[in-house]
């Protein structure tokens, strides 16, 4: 009986082994794969194109000289419904009122906004709400990206 014990426990201690020379033997192969190899990319030439053009139009966006950029501020809004005549009825009154301000009407559906102006600090947006407090009746600043100011060509 005894014998019968012992040979088990060889058994199983040379399948331990065998097991563990495989481990060994299979990390060693895995290793040995990190030798350098080259790539090759082969990509259509309009990629370039591609790229060049949208660095293109990053650079001069619309409706904004080349060389010059836009920055966060605030703008009044002074429009919210869901009709669009009535957004651009605003929008006209507010041309009329002040025509150096660029006034801008967003959809989110389903609301039109129309805001205006691009101003630089708050002290100037809550000017404007004073000038136009009794015209429209809700007025909100909204802080957002806005436009560099106009530039005139004849200031030179």
């Amino acid at each position: 009986m005894k014998k019968a014990a012992f040979d088990h426990k060889a058994y199983k201690s040379l399948i331990k082994c065998c097991f563990f020379f495989l481990l060994i033997v299979a990390s060693a192969q895995a290793f040995a794969q990190q030798t350098r190899g080259k790539v090759e990319v082969i990509k259509d030439p309009l990629v370039d194109t591609l790229i060049a053009k949208r660095f293109t139009l990053n650079k001069v966006t619309e409706g904004v000289l080349p060389g010059t950029f836009s920055a966060y501020g605030y703008r009044v809004q002074f429009f919210s419904g869901s009709n669009r005549k009535d957004a651009y009825n605003a929008q006209a009154r507010m041309q009329n009122e002040h025509p150096e301000l660029r006034t801008y009407i967003l959809y989110s559906e389903p609301n039109f906004k129309v805001r205006a102006g691009d101003f630089r600090s708050r002290l100037e947006a809550e000017k404007l709400i004073q000038d136009i407090r009794n015209k429209f009746p809700s007025l909100f600043i909204i802080s957002e990206k806005i436009n560099p100011p106009k530039t005139d060509a004849d200031n030179d």
